[in-house]
């Protein structure tokens, strides 16, 4: 079905490049710079998350453009904007303009839809025959859970948020 293979792979090239995009970002910017940010929100090392949130957000995206390992593709992306959304987003709302977890939110359904759908058939998934191995609900559990899983076992780890100032001027 082309319309199909057509929306999945417009799907996949727009979210894959984007969070590719966003990673090259990271990279290009110094990663020094990222690393101390990473380090300020309280996940330390900030010079270890820095590169793996930069290169993973570069690998995850690039996999999902091409379906390639593309139910592994989209846990990379569930787990990268879960914790995106736990260290940065969720306290300021909703809408990406207060910085709130809108796109985070919006990359992960669209991962997560991806994952349940499969890759396509206009995939590299598909050219090696594994494009419809891991999708349906194994694919919704891989990508889903597992990248929930993997964000809060990071979280867990190394996530240790900075205490709130509560002193006030006398």
């Amino acid at each position: 079905m082309i319309e199909f293979d057509l929306a999945l792979t417009i799907l996949r090239l727009a979210a894959g490049l984007t969070l590719a995009a966003h990673g090259v970002n990271k990279i290009k910017g110094g990663l020094d710079g990222v690393a101390g940010w990473f380090d300020s929100m309280g996940m330390r090392p900030g010079k270890i998350h820095a590169r793996f949130a930069a290169f993973g957000e570069v690998l995850a995206g690039l996999f999902l453009a091409a379906g390639l390992l593309t139910t592994f593709a989209c846990l990379g992306f569930v787990g990268l904007m879960t914790v995106a959304a736990v260290t940065v987003h969720v306290e300021k709302g909703f809408f990406i303009l207060d910085e709130g977890w809108e796109y985070v939110f919006i990359l992960s359904v669209i991962a997560i839809t991806i994952a349940l759908l499969g890759p396509g058939g206009w995939s590299l998934d598909a050219a090696v025959g594994i494009d419809d191995d891991l999708d349906g609900f194994v694919g919704l559990a891989i990508a889903g859970g597992g990248g929930l899983v993997a964000a809060a076992g990071l979280l867990a780890a190394f996530y240790r948020p900075p205490k709130a100032n509560t002193e006030t001027d006398a």
